[in-house]
């Protein structure tokens, strides 16, 4: 209708030292529009300044009409790393509820510029952990606490956007960043209905340890990134609490959070762990690292690791779940040929497996619950909950 386009603009470089590039770094880390036809910057919005957490944008915006306070606004949503929703009016580019910006930790790294604040949206509130203090180490059981914090002093906490340090500086080996490099929200952005204005995000909760160190012969820059994905463990436990991958849904018709559940297959040696097990702690659904696209039908979406789950998108209750036997590793489709709908998931390509379609119906009248079709041509999958059942 408008004719413009919305371009996510990445981050300013892949490390996360700034020192060559002092200022806010325009346009990077940005929404920006155009006219599609002329090229015309219409309007723009930077979301972080002076990128140094790789927190760039990693989806394509959503764009959607809401109606707040009773005033109907062509809106686009775009989710970030950090693991906020900063949602502006598309034809201007004003934001739907005010940005405001806030003092943010400065860091000391030699020849680093630091961004004296960073603009964080009102509303919604954020989808995931941000910032880490010592109320969100483990603290399953006293001892695992104790053993948490004692880690936890060989690092820097603070809140998000506490920068990296050199490594080793003040006795510290890194920052814990939380969100990590990885989000957050990644590149499955988010899905929106667009007949209730809600927003569905998939996240994790997964820190990065983020230091530099010199470039030395490696790099023309003077530091360079040190740090790691993950974080330190605590008595073969994450130092941070779960859940560790999560699904939220916004009404961004208000900015208010409806629901969020865990998401995602907890690893083994969560499940498993002889100090839970030990203080009968169930472990099960804490959510696990895995996330696949959001795909919304009339009454369901549809999200999954290696078991593809079909979730009432009015409550977060899990309506069916059905292992794949590989992971998701693309969007889920659907369609329909002849009044009968289809959902497709993209599996497998990774660890050595081959990557197959997995296309999953009830059966017709008559045929059964073990069917044809199936994975590979092979029968007896169970079939996905009906996407148009009431």
């Amino acid at each position: 209708e408008l004719g413009y386009v919305y371009i996510p603009v990445e981050a300013p470089s892949g490390d996360t030292y700034g020192g060559q590039r002092p200022g806010a770094n325009l346009f990077s880390d940005s929404v920006v529009c155009l006219d599609a036809k002329t090229g015309k910057r219409i309007w723009y919005q930077q979301l972080i300044h002076h990128e140094l957490w790789d927190y760039d944008i990693p989806a394509a915006p959503i764009l959607l009409d809401i109606t707040v306070d009773g005033r109907k606004i062509k809106a686009l949503a775009q989710v970030n790393k950090s693991a906020f929703t900063f949602v502006f009016d598309r034809t201007n580019g004003k934001p739907v509820w005010p940005i405001v910006e806030k003092p943010v930790p400065q860091g000391s790294a030699p020849g680093e510029w630091y961004s004296p604040t960073q603009p964080y949206p009102t509303k919604p509130a954020a989808f995931d952990r941000q910032g880490v203090t010592e109320a969100d180490l483990a603290d399953y059981t006293p001892e695992i606490k104790a053993e948490a914090l004692k880690v936890a002093s060989q690092y820097v906490l603070g809140p998000i956007y506490t920068p990296p340090i050199v490594k080793d500086t003040g006795g510290k080996l890194a920052t814990i960043q939380l969100p990590g490099a990885g989000g957050g929200a990644n590149w499955m952005g988010g899905a929106v209905d667009p007949e209730t204005g809600m927003l569905y995000i998939p996240s994790t909760t997964s820190p990065y340890l983020s230091s530099l160190q010199p470039g030395g012969s490696r790099s023309e820059m003077p530091y360079i990134a040190a740090g790691g994905l993950g974080g330190p463990n605590v008595m073969g436990l994450p130092l941070i609490k779960g859940p560790y991958g999560r699904i939220t849904a916004i009404n961004l018709n208000t900015g208010d959070h409806a629901w969020m559940i865990p998401n995602g297959k907890p690893a083994d040696n969560l499940v498993n762990n002889p100090a839970l097990k030990a203080a009968g702690i169930d472990a099960s659904n804490w959510g696990g690292g895995q996330r696949s696209p959001i795909l919304i039908t009339k009454t369901l979406l549809f999200e999954g690791s290696d078991t593809l789950r079909a979730i009432d998108k009015k409550t977060g209750a899990v309506v069916n779940e059905m292992p794949l036997g590989a992971n998701l590793t693309g969007g889920t489709m659907t369609y329909n040929i002849n009044g009968r709908q289809f959902v497709v998931a993209v599996v497998g390509g990774q660890q050595g497996g081959g990557a197959e379609l997995v296309a999953l119906a009830l059966p017709l009248p008559g045929e059964g619950r073990g069917g044809r079709g199936g994975r590979g041509g092979r029968g007896g999958q169970a079939p996905a909950a009906d996407p148009n059942q009431d």
